[in-house]
């Protein structure tokens, strides 16, 4: 019997294309957009400047920036049809399932063709970028019984979002959260969502189609679905006593811990400290820290057991909780973020286009099998 070949099994560490948008560094705990460091990011610019720095590979000047907030508010509709959809669709559905089927509902409506041009293909990813946030918060309106919110153009992204799901504006510290969280999850590399999106885009189908399968991939609680795990966690131990027992039992059991370790750093997660400390910022402001102190007593043991760090959805978790966002849309909010860098992602293998066609290692049968008749098959 014959060795069986090496091959990079989940695709770890193969190389298949080319990006300028994000350096992930894994060895060294570093991440990049176009060159640009995240602290630097998250400390100085917007959501919307790292948004149009994605799509348009530099950072706005104030002109650049006041022309494509304006385009990015302008698409902040949705056609009646979707509307209808989100509220007639099941009050118990996930807004995961919601949103995959709503942003795949968008294509109906988009009858311009021209899938590979460039300028129509800049202008969707607009649409998509600033309808998202609207469909999921127009469903969790619809199923908690609620009229949906009239759209408003004088809010960011983030403040907009925010006014959605809570009926009134929010306050500016809040915003700001929001707004660094949209821009740690923006991009990261060639994550599983993102290469759905370019795999599917590769064939030369459509940009709903490329965004669909990256929601339908960042469900998965091995991707996105992490930060909604971590809260049911801490549900689940339920106060900062229990937390040892809670740790030591998983670990004794191969229980995977959610929020912690991480497919590509060897080191801290360099998103990590900023939601670490809006998390211990919010809690203390709104007097309950139990959450984020339980947070703190896993990440130390998880440290001192098994060196392993906690990651960006670990303290997500707590600053969606914070917020008041019910848990199941942490993973859209997840989506609403990342949509910057799926569309972004989604152009660039446009501009140089390779079909995706990796090979398999086949392990069946190697010479061929007899049929025999299908009264005698056991």
């Amino acid at each position: 019997m014959s060795e069986k070949p090496e091959y990079a099994r989940g695709l770890e560490g193969v190389i298949a294309n080319e990006s300028c948008l994000s350096d992930v560094q894994g060895q060294a705990g570093v991440l990049r957009y176009l060159g640009y460091n995240i602290q630097d990011l998250v400390e100085k610019c917007t959501f919307e400047e790292v948004m149009f720095l994605l799509h348009r590979r530099k950072l706005p000047t104030q002109s650049e920036l006041d022309l494509f907030t304006r385009n990015l508010r302008s698409h902040r509709n949705l056609p009646l049809g979707v509307i209808d959809f989100l509220r007639t669709a099941p009050k118990d559905a996930s807004p995961m399932n919601v949103l995959r089927t709503g942003v795949s509902m968008l294509g109906l409506y988009d009858n311009r063709g021209g899938d590979q041009d460039r300028t129509l293909n800049e202008d969707r990813a607009m649409a998509i970028c600033a309808t998202i946030p609207l469909m999921v918060a127009y469903f969790h309106c619809a199923r908690e019984g609620k009229e949906l919110p009239p759209v408003r153009e004088d809010l960011s992204e983030a403040a907009h979002f925010l006014y959605l799901i809570n009926g009134k504006t929010a306050g500016a510290e809040a915003v700001r959260t929001l707004d660094a969280a949209y821009i740690l999850h923006a991009d990261h590399g060639m994550n599983a969502s993102t290469f759905s999106a370019r795999v599917t885009i590769a064939t030369l189908s459509d940009l709903y189609s490329a965004i669909t399968s990256a929601i339908g991939t960042l469900k998965g609680p091995l991707h996105g679905g992490a930060n909604e795990g971590v809260i049911r966690m801490l549900q689940e131990i339920g106060s900062l006593d229990k937390v040892d027992a809670y740790i030591e039992n998983c670990l004794a059991e191969k229980k995977k811990i959610m929020g912690i370790g991480h497919r590509v750093y060897r080191t801290l997660d360099p998103r990590a400290p900023f939601l670490r400390k809006m998390a211990i910022q919010l809690t203390k402001e709104l007097g309950e820290t139990k959450w984020i102190d339980m947070s703190e007593r896993i990440a130390a043991l998880m440290k001192e057991k098994k060196n392993l760090n906690a990651n960006v959805d670990f303290y997500s978790a707590t600053v969606y909780y914070s917020l008041g966002i019910p848990t199941d849309l942490f993973t859209p909010i997840f989506a609403i973020s990342r949509v910057a860098g799926w569309t972004a992602q989604v152009l660039e293998q446009l501009d140089d286009n390779r079909l995706y066609r990796p090979l398999t290692l086949y392990s069946g049968p190697t010479e061929d099998q007899p049929i025999p008749p299908i009264a005698e098959r056991a």
